[in-house]
């Protein structure tokens, strides 16, 4: 992709204060974009939006997905050529906990960005992101297609798979004829150094490895595909991109990685305590832990990239080795109290290969 397309580019982005906003606006910045983020405060503490200090380089407003005039507000105020959506209650297991808060903002909270969508004439191009949990899981061996029934199992899933579904609507009734292309994008598993959140392998990892702690893994036999954040982020931006000079490329796509990113909990925890003792010296293991909790768990689901990859002729670029390798090596930057930007903004450069 031609990371230059986005330079001086009007480009608002939801939920920027989360993990994977986080590095989208560090990228974002580093294109030369006008970034807008909004959202509410960082999720978690720590977080890596304070770490990066990257409310110093855009325009970070504090404001909830759920009020809709807040948002049209925002968006004729800002008066964005491209919407990133990323703004959501991201958690499986906070969905069981609290389902109608997880429908009420990745239900309610995409039609609002699509309602101020169609109110802002500005907007050229938008990419709603959902999840690999919106298809119906049949466990099969083989990787859902875009085309497979969406039906996701809990509310969390669920949720995103109306998220798809109300986008479509709002492409089909609204942004045909306004000339707004409007893809929802489907991204696998990522993992990257700054995650901090509750109930996730590798920030697990990272907490009971910094502590000097052996790492329990829940169920370390459930399957998943994993992938370097900057995978999905750079897609994303790349498909805003695309259609945002080809309208008939908006559509529905699957952002994963190839099989060989298609690994258990376990083995990749395994993998993490390999990169972290490495780089400390210590002997940091994986054990398992009590076996599966009350809550479903699929047992494997994986995504098939091919559509992705024949219509912008992309292929992942780093491999699940290289992914966990790269992603301890930040969480040893923020244990060793490092400058976390030139430590992300060093991945970047080496993962678009671009010097700026």
């Amino acid at each position: 992709m031609n990371l230059d397309f986005y330079r001086g580019k009007r480009v608002l982005v939801t939920g920027h204060t989360g993990f994977k906003g986080s590095w989208m606006c560090a990228v974002l910045a580093e294109c030369g974009a006008h970034v807008l983020g909004y959202a509410l405060k960082p999720p978690t503490e720590p977080n890596l939006f304070e770490m990066l200090r990257i409310s110093e380089r855009m325009d970070s407003r504090t404001g909830d997905v759920r009020n809709l005039q807040c948002m049209i507000d925002t968006f004729k105020e800002f008066g964005p050529e491209i919407v990133i959506h990323m703004a959501a209650q991201p958690i499986v297991r906070e969905s069981y906990v609290n389902p109608a808060y997880t429908y009420e903002v990745n239900v309610m909270g995409t039609v609002n960005v699509l309602e101020a969508i169609r109110c802002t004439e500005s907007v050229k191009s938008a990419v709603i992101v959902t999840t690999d949990k919106v298809y119906k899981n049949k466990e099969w061996i083989w990787g859902y297609r875009e085309g497979e029934e969406l039906n996701g199992l809990d509310p969390y899933s669920n949720s995103k798979s109306c998220a798809e579904l109300v986008t479509d609507s709002y492409r089909n009734s609204y942004f045909k004829e306004q000339k707004v292309a409007v893809s929802t994008v489907r991204a696998g598993n990522v993992i990257g150094g700054g995650d901090f959140a509750a109930d996730r392998i590798i920030p697990d990892c990272y907490r009971a490895a910094s502590g000097g702690q052996n790492i329990v893994v829940r169920n370390p036999y459930s399957t998943r595909p994993y992938q370097h954040v900057l995978e999905p982020v750079t897609a994303y931006l790349n498909i805003a991109a695309k259609q945002y000079e080809d309208g008939t490329l908006a559509s529905a796509y699957n952002i994963g990685p190839d099989l060989e990113g298609c690994l258990t909990t376990g083995a990749l925890a395994n993998m993490f305590c390999e990169s972290w003792n490495a780089i400390f010296g210590g002997h940091v293991r994986q054990v398992e832990g009590a076996g599966k909790d009350a809550f479903h768990e699929a047992n494997f689901l994986k995504l098939d990239n091919s559509k992705y990859k024949s219509t912008f002729g992309w292929e992942p670029r780093w491999k699940i080795a290289e992914t966990v390798k790269r992603t301890a090596a930040l969480y040893a930057a923020i244990y060793n109290r490092e400058d976390i930007w030139t430590c992300v903004r060093q991945q970047i450069c080496d993962f678009t290969k671009e010097g700026w």
